[in-house]
């Protein structure tokens, strides 16, 4: 077995979206421009380092440069599978087309559902809405610690959240009502929910604030994914960030949590430091769930420039035979309407240190095009979906 490229790191910049995919329309999304919004409403995206590496070059995007050499190969990515959230996107990067989405309760959960999860938690329920995680702490956060009933809300996507301050609620009872809802939203009484997610937080009715304590319960993918693969075959699938409960612990190796950003690239730099064969995959999630969900451009923009700042010391750790992916998994423009991700393209860019000078990779048809190349570099069987542009790195 040849393997061209020993370890390959890929990181997501969770929501980082460009361009509203032809099918927006249908998801409410029509205009939708993740990256061209940020940089039009703040005036000051700049991003020297991916700018470099072609992002300027995959479509004309204020204040950033269309370098005539870029140092990695560009272009961007269509999803196929049904939806817009953050499991379908990294499930289809791993070769799944998932196509039916995951039922949303834009009304909140059903009563009967409701009050059957306060028999299996022992406790009350409170909220049950569509709700921001933040202002459904200043709503209830009080009441919840007199009561010391669970806040329960959900959002656009599928997903069951429950908050409890972890001096309410110890993490442990937490985590074991949170187990106990995922087991009950995988179609009993008609609920299917793509994740279920412990909210821990802390602080007082004057300040609350959510810890790095979340864990996500998510279901299974569907199909094996390209990690399977690359985990049957004795190779590393290292998952940094959320990655691990975004595949329900399949295909993962070696598992390794971050409390941000910043923590997230650390971690990669660690992971970079040693010898392995495989897969290092992460996601960097600030972008998404503080300031896209938020609708935050500056702050999503100020994000954007940290990352870029901190693209030498990645690039730098890159040995000749590593390959770096860097794409999305959906978009979240904070300049839309509501909360909610928006279906869009995502950007890709491949760089490793022979390449002499970048090529356009073109409008790529799936998510999955990630998956197949790597499954061809590691000559692992290959997804259902996808195409591997591995000749053409």
């Amino acid at each position: 077995m040849t393997i061209r490229f020993p370890r390959v790191f890929l990181i997501i910049l969770d929501s980082v979206g460009i361009g509203a995919l032809p099918d927006a329309s249908q998801y409410g999304d029509s205009g939708s421009h993740t990256l061209g919004h940020i940089a039009e409403t703040t005036g000051q995206l700049r991003l020297p380092q991916l700018e470099q590496m072609g992002l300027g070059c995959i479509e004309a995007i204020q204040g950033l440069q269309a370098v005539a050499n870029a140092k990695a190969h560009y272009g961007k990515m269509a999803e196929i599978s049904a939806g817009k959230d953050t499991l379908t996107g990294h499930w289809e990067i791993m070769g799944v087309w998932n196509k039916v989405p995951f039922q949303t309760f834009p009304e909140g959960f059903p009563e009967a559902f409701i009050q059957a999860l306060e028999t299996a938690a022992g406790r009350r329920i409170i909220g049950n809405k569509v709700a921001s995680g933040t202002d459904i702490l200043v709503e209830l956060g009080a009441q919840h610690m007199q009561s010391g009933h669970l806040i329960v809300y959900t959002s656009a996507d599928s997903v069951l959240q429950i908050a409890a301050h972890e001096d309410i609620v110890p993490l442990e009872e937490l985590y074991a009502i949170c187990q106990k809802a995922r087991e009950m939203t995988l179609n009993e009484n008609g609920i299917v929910v793509g994740r279920v997610i412990a909210r821990p937080f802390t602080g007082g009715p004057d300040l609350f604030v959510r810890t790095p304590n979340r864990r996500d319960y998510a279901v299974t993918p569907p199909t094996a994914t390209v990690m399977d693969c690359l985990v049957e075959q004795g190779l590393a699938s290292i998952g940094i960030g959320k990655i691990s409960d975004i595949f329900a612990g399949a295909g993962v190796t070696e598992s390794l949590k971050t409390k941000s950003n910043r923590d997230g690239v650390d971690r990669l730099l660690s992971v970079m430091k040693h010898d392995f064969t495989g897969l290092c995959f992460l996601n960097l999630v600030d972008f998404d769930a503080i300031y896209g969900h938020r609708r935050d451009p500056a702050g999503y923009a100020s994000a954007l420039r940290e990352f870029d700042a901190r693209l030498p010391e990645i690039t730098g750790a890159l040995r000749p035979d590593d390959l770096l992916i860097i794409t999305a998994d959906h978009g979240n423009d904070p300049t839309h309407l509501g909360t909610d991700h928006t279906r869009e393209y995502v950007p890709l860019l491949v760089s490793h240190r022979n390449l002499d000078q970048g090529l356009n990779l073109g409008i790529r048809p799936t998510f999955a095009d990630v998956g197949a190349t790597i499954a061809d570099n590691f000559s692992s069987k290959p997804p259902a979906h996808g195409q591997s542009f591995l000749s053409d790195i």
